[in-house]
């Protein structure tokens, strides 16, 4: 036994059980400093090459210090102690997510020491890490390095809090641009036809926010950002998109100094960096990324030509205020770890309608913060959701925090905190909490203390602590008393659970801020911190009917008896449009748990058509597609079309007689809605029409017959009703038009197939080299959803995993199960577990989205008693 213990305390001195590869976060013994980058990048080659000093600080003496790096080649390691000691090293990545160890000859000492690396990596094909793509004849290297994708192209500590300075020299190619995170300091001619170019120290920074691309691109020069009372330099302004597209970057440009300005005033804070550019990537496998000064654009959607459709530059200017939000939230002041993901997505997704809404108050900013809000309700509704904060313990469960959870329901606890406890309040503390965190971390137990002294209000943070660290959505049953001489409003609190759930109500409660408001039109506010509460109205005599989410701010939804629900109803007009979009969210997940009947649904239905607003036209369609899709028969489908259809016909036609752009926008809306789920002949016939026009089958093309807001609706219908002449001829017309929007948009459209006989075209496309990756994986999402050959599909899914998961971006792999979510049958569910049970490995992090799917079939299947009580009452 003692020779044992010897042998043991032995090992460990060796550090044998030191050495066990860290799956998450790094040991907290290592920090780095600065970075100094000099890389080849010809994107002529295939790969990079070169060298990264990295001077970082060790708080013990260590032989082993554990790095990230993936797929590198490394030639040599060398370490320089302070005392100017050097250490020979090797490296050895150890895990397949990147992580890697440095082991030297003898130990560093504890203090400072910088390491140098010399090695090569070759160009990612498929959107990861430093990736290479190929655009008319010319090719192209951009880095994506969030969230961990850095590590592909450089040794480094990737984590976000690991926050460094980054000094970088890069070599191109004579002719080519090079894009980083600062502006150059110097330039010279190297042999071989080369430049090398230098660039400024960075901010200190993040690894997954770096920014390396070289290319031909097209550069536009806007005239600098002027100062102003927050920043006293002007900020170079750039364009950047593949050569001969530059020009279509002007939209995006002229937004751009007003929308910066608005959120340095908003924040009182300067934007933090020493220029920015706009980049239009040739392929990027997400919509953007906040790259610090260089934000970066999938270029279908910035790249909107001379006459943008309403659609497309709506998607633009929400896109674009996210990133810009980001220079603050996440670039400014970063997570420290992936777990407080929320602090830079959450508060980027809040600013976006902050934003938007001072540059346009008419835009109807507020209406699509509150939509979106709403939507992340139904993930929420799930007993496998997360919630917002939650440990993340492996490098492969990372991207699983990028989900509505994070993005759509902070915006909606943040805005509910915003309005409740006051913008004159709330928002000037979160500039001071900027200020106070700049260049550095900050995780959630530092911003609710942060904001609580800033605003000297603990509920504050008490709200925010309730809503981030609990799953679920919150539901409050709504009594109304008016016996006793004062009516009261009775409100339980509990978490909402559709039909069919798994969830078990073990008391959770939050601290909710709830405003009510009646018929009166008086309207009380209280924070509930009490799973019952009871409020009193302002008047004497009993109310017709009570809002229980009066001004529509809050992220929870109600429950009413069904003679309130009536009156509701019958009041939907005298809401405010944000009212109106919380009464529909609510009266859905009602309908949905078996609490709202069916004839009430259809009321909500036609009271919601008749409003002005689009976002309250089109708020309950994804429902009626939901129903409409899985549960009817076509007569079933048919006798819904009767019904409903004239309410949205009629306004379809009150929208195309304002002329407005959101009218424009809702028209399109109702067109695709009319022709795709009620399946109209007259609406497929306008949109087959206007399809075969603009792609010229069987006539001279008309460039303008066709918006670009309904490519894929008009393309799908036309793929249906038309068949293989139109289908081989669309995809021949993919090759030969140089019209980002409409590639992406006609993949979806392919997807759509509905006639077994075409579908091997569609799987051709898909793992042809015709269909790049990202366009892939949206045709399958849709081809997994589409009826009557969603089967079929699957079962080629199952056939060919292994291809098509080579296939999609890296960062979509996780996201596989959810190809199945359409389904509604248990066999399904089986079949979903086989398939992950065999490739799980292909898709590391897939089983959060296998979870979730399995309970959304699970949930299709209860729901059907509820569908077919309204197929009933039709």
């Amino acid at each position: 036994m003692r020779s044992l213990f010897l042998l043991s305390c032995l090992f460990f001195s060796i550090g044998v059980f030191a050495q066990e590869p860290p799956a998450g976060r790094l040991p907290d013994v290592v920090r780095p400093i600065e970075y100094w980058l000099d890389l080849t990048l010809d994107p002529r080659a295939t790969g990079l090459s070169g060298t990264v000093d990295i001077q970082m600080e060790l708080k013990e003496a260590t032989d082993l210090i554990w790095i990230h790096g993936k797929d590198l080649r490394v030639m040599s390691v060398i370490a320089q102690s302070d005392s100017g000691n050097t250490i020979s090293g090797e490296y050895q990545q150890e895990l397949d997510s990147g992580v890697a160890a440095l082991r030297f000859a003898s130990a560093l000492p504890a203090g400072m020491a910088t390491v140098r690396i010399e090695y090569e990596a070759d160009y990612n094909l498929n959107l990861a890490g430093l990736f290479k793509v190929e655009e008319q004849g010319d090719a192209y290297v951009l880095a994506k390095s969030e969230s961990i994708q850095a590590r592909r192209f450089l040794p480094s500590f990737d984590e976000p809090g690991m926050k460094a300075v980054f000094n970088m020299r890069l070599a191109i190619p004579e002719g080519n641009t090079v894009i980083a995170n600062t502006p150059e300091t110097g330039r010279e001619s190297t042999e071989g036809g080369m430049e090398r170019i230098t660039f400024a120290p960075t901010r200190p920074m993040s690894t997954y926010l770096l920014s390396l691309a070289a290319g031909p691109f097209d550069v536009v020069e806007r005239p600098p950002l002027p100062a102003n009372r927050w920043r006293k330099d002007p900020v170079p302004l750039r364009g950047i998109a593949r050569r001969g597209r530059g020009d279509d970057l002007k939209h995006i440009l002229d937004v751009t100094p007003e929308m910066l300005a608005v959120f340095e005033e908003a924040l009182q804070q300067p934007y933090p960096y020493k220029k920015l550019d706009i980049v239009a990537a040739p392929q990027w496998p997400s919509g953007a990324t906040e790259l610090s000064a260089a934000i970066t654009y999938r270029e279908e959607r910035i790249l909107l030509g001379d006459k943008p459709a309403p659609g497309a530059r709506l998607s633009m200017v929400n896109v674009h205020a996210h990133e810009i939000a980001h220079m603050w939230f996440g670039n400014l002041v970063t997570p420290p770890w992936w777990d407080d993901l929320w602090l830079k997505e959450g508060f980027a997704t809040w600013g976006t309608p902050l934003a938007l809404t001072k540059m346009e108050p008419d835009g109807g900013h507020d209406l699509a913060a509150a939509k979106r809000a709403a939507s992340a309700m139904r993930l929420d509704s799930l007993a496998s959701t997360r919630a917002i904060r939650e440990d993340i313990e492996s490098n492969d469960d990372i991207r699983n925090a990028y989900d509505s959870i994070t993005y759509s329901k902070s915006l909606g606890v943040i805005h509910m905190v915003d309005q409740f406890f006051g913008p004159d309040v709330f928002r000037p503390a979160l500039g001071r909490y900027i200020a106070n965190f700049a260049d550095g971390q900050a995780a959630s137990p530092a911003f609710y203390e942060e904001i609580a002294r800033e605003t000297r209000t603990p509920a504050v943070a008490e709200t925010f602590r309730s809503f981030v660290e609990q799953k679920g959505v919150p539901l409050l049953k709504v009594t109304l008393l008016c016996e006793a001489g004062t009516p009261q409003v009775t409100l339980n609190m509990e978490r909402y659970r559709p039909l069919g759930s798994l969830i078990e109500d073990h008391g959770v409660q939050w601290n909710i801020p709830v405003c009510l408001r009646d018929d009166t039109g008086a309207k009380q506010c209280k924070l509930l911190t009490e799973r019952r509460s009871q409020i009193a109205l302002a008047g004497a005599a009993c109310p017709a009917w009570v809002l229980p989410n009066a001004g529509g701010a809050g992220y929870y939804r109600f429950s009413l008896p069904p003679a309130l629900w009536a009156e509701l109803l019958e009041s939907f007009e005298e809401l405010t449009p944000v009212e109106a979009l919380s009464v529909i969210d609510s009266a859905i997940a009602a309908f949905e748990s078996g609490d709202l009947p069916a004839e009430q649904f259809l009321e909500l239905l036609q009271a919601s058509s008749k409003s002005e607003r689009r976002q309250i036209v089109t708020a309950p369609l994804g429902a009626i597609k939901r129903n409409s899709n899985r549960y009817f028969s076509d007569e079933e489908r048919q006798a819904l079309g009767d019904k409903i259809g004239p309410w949205y016909v009629k306004a379809l036609e009150q929208a195309q007689a304002s002329g407005d752009a959101d009218s424009a926008l809702l028209s399109y809306e109702l067109e695709a809605f009319l022709a795709d789920v009620l399946r109209r002949p007259d609406a497929r016939e306008a949109l087959r029409e206007q399809a075969v026009a603009f792609t010229g089958f069987d006539r001279e093309r008309n460039a303008e017959a066709l918006s670009s807001d309904l490519y894929q609706p008009a393309l799908s219908v036309a793929i249906q009703d038309l068949g293989e002449p139109f289908l081989k001829h669309l995809i021949e017309f993919r090759g030969e038009v140089d019209n980002p929007k409409f590639e992406g948009a006609s993949a979806k459209a392919i997807g759509s197939i509905n006639d077994e006989v075409l579908l091997p075209l569609l799987w051709e496309q898909v793992l042809s080299g015709d269909f790049g990756s990202r366009e892939a994986y949206d045709a399958l999402k849709v081809a997994t959803s589409t009826s009557p050959v969603a089967a079929r599909n699957w079962t080629w899914v199952e056939d060919n995993f292994p291809a098509i998961v080579e296939k999609i971006p890296a960062q979509w792999r996780r996201r596989t199960p959810t190809l199945a979510v359409a389904f509604c049958d248990n066999e399904m569910r089986t079949r979903l577990s086989t398939l992950f049970e065999k490739y799980g490995d292909l898709a590391p992090g897939y089983r959060r989205a296998l979870d979730q799917t399995d309970e959304r079939i699970q949930l299709c299947d209860a729901q059907r008693g509820q569908s077919k009580a309204l197929a009933a009452v039709l």
